[in-house]
Parts: C-alpha cells; sequence; structure tokens
C-alpha cells in the first residue's frame, strides 16, 4: 500500500485529524527539515506529515530548505506527495476558494537550492521535467474534490515567484501572456526535487486571493485567512478521500 506524504502549506501547518505515532527528527545531507517529519494515521491510512514553513509558520518561501525536506520525506518512507499550496488567482477562473489541480508550472524563482545533483558528481544527470506533475495523483485529487463538491479545476499552470513580497501588477500581467492561472512561492523546487527523487507529486492549490491588478481592493493578510479558514476544512476532506481511495 502506498504510503503518501503530506507537505502542508500556509494554512496548513499541522493535520488535525492524525494520529500521531512517531515525530521523526532527521538529519540529512542538505541540513535540517522545515519541520519534524510526523508519522501517523490519518482515514485509516498510514501516513507522513510536513510543514513546510514550519510549525508555528515562521520560514518565508525563499529561505523553505527544500532539499531536506524532499531528502528527509524519502528517508521517512514517502513513496508519493501531494503538496498543499495556497496561491493567488489570475485566470478569471480562479476565484478565491477554488480549487486548481495544475498540470504545468513555469519557475519565476532565483537563487534557490533547486537540484540535488550538484557538486563532486560522477556525470551529469539531467531528469525528464516536461510534465511536472504525476498524472494518476492528479486523477486522484480531480475525483476527490468533486466528489466533495468542491469548485475546482482539473488543469491550470502554476507560476511560482520568488517572494516574500506580492507581486506587481505589471508582474502578474506577464504571468498571465505566458499562461499561468495561478501564482505562489513554494511551487518550485520542490516539484523538481521530488521528480529527482522519483517520488510522484501532485499539488492541491487553494486560491486565497485574487492577483496583483485583478481586483481594485488592496491584497490584505486578513483577507487571505479568511479564504484560508474557509477552505482548509475542505482541503483536509479531499486529503482524507485521497488516503481513503
Amino acid at each position: 500500500m502506498t504510503v503518501y506524504a503530506i507537505i502542508g502549506g500556509t494554512g496548513l501547518t499541522q493535520l488535525d485529524g492524525l494520529t500521531i505515532t512517531a515525530a521523526l527528527n532527521l538529519d540529512t545531507p542538505y541540513g535540517a527539515p522545515s519541520a519534524p517529519v510526523l508519522r501517523g494515521e490519518y482515514a485509516g491510512r498510514e501516513v507522513l506529515f510536513l510543514a513546510r514553513h514550519g510549525h508555528p509558520h515562521r520560514i518565508p518561501p525563499h529561505q523553505v530548505n527544500y532539499r531536506a525536506n524532499l531528502w528527509a520525506l524519502k528517508a521517512a518512507g514517502a513513496q508519493a506527495i501531494v503538496a498543499v499550496n495556497a496561491v493567488g488567482g489570475i485566470h478569471e477562473a480562479m476565484g478565491t476558494g477554488h480549487f486548481c489541480v495544475p498540470h504545468q508550472a513555469i519557475d519565476y524563482t532565483s537563487g534557490r537550492a533547486h537540484t540535488f545533483y550538484e557538486g563532486e558528481l560522477e556525470h551529469v544527470t539531467h531528469v525528464d521535467f516536461s510534465h511536472p506533475y504525476d498524472a494518476k495523483l492528479r486523477e486522484m485529487l480531480c475525483a476527490a474534490l468533486a466528489s466533495e463538491g468542491c469548485a475546482h479545476s482539473t488543469h491550470g499552470i502554476y507560476g511560482c515567484t520568488q517572494g516574500p513580497r506580492l507581486e506587481t501588477v505589471a508582474e502578474i500581467a506577464r504571468m498571465e501572456r505566458d499562461g499561468c492561472d495561478i501564482v505562489g512561492m513554494t511551487g518550485m523546487p520542490e516539484a523538481v526535487l521530488a521528480r529527482e527523487l522519483a517520488l510522484p507529486y501532485a499539488c492541491l492549490a487553494l486560491v486565497v486571493n485574487p492577483a496583483a491588478g485583478k481586483t481594485t481592493a488592496l491584497i490584505t493578510m486578513a483577507e487571505i485567512e479568511r479564504a484560508l479558514d474557509e477552505g482548509m476544512g475542505k482541503v483536509k476532506s479531499v486529503l482524507a478521500r485521497v488516503l481513503a481511495g
């Protein structure tokens, strides 16, 4: 039976309902992960959970140790990963509270440690990243969203920015021209590191605010927190259905 790992983003620093059997403080060649890897039972299944930004939420997107996080999950026995991401909506369909299961990604980040293949190598390694998200996991997430009655899109392009600041109107306009449907700050290099470790990976994105220029109002943290509070219950139901399935 597949051992799933859940990476919780903003709004999901802990997984209510997880019966914890172990908190693993794992050492990795890349330093310490964001938080202990929690092993436990959720929806009747063994599951691993890692808070991407730490618990409490304290690590900004550009300082997350993505390599340590992915390495630790693999070392703990993860066989597939579902990543939960809070994002901004660019496409008109991506309103606040909408879910997206992206099928593609564009990386706008810089300066992040984005590969395991560097340093004193015996040979150069390239991984195929044509399709960054695992098709089977994406299908499972889409089916769970439909069963839960959640408004969602089964496809989308995730644009990953550096953060921690939000984007300018001009940057979002550029991203829209590039084809991006949603914008976040943590989707990369997480996805490619999972691919390098041969871990199937998919993203469950919850839209928590309109992107810059998509509303006349200022984007406030209070607005984002309200959307997170309203959406995380649905996220947990979707995750439970995926694991039970």
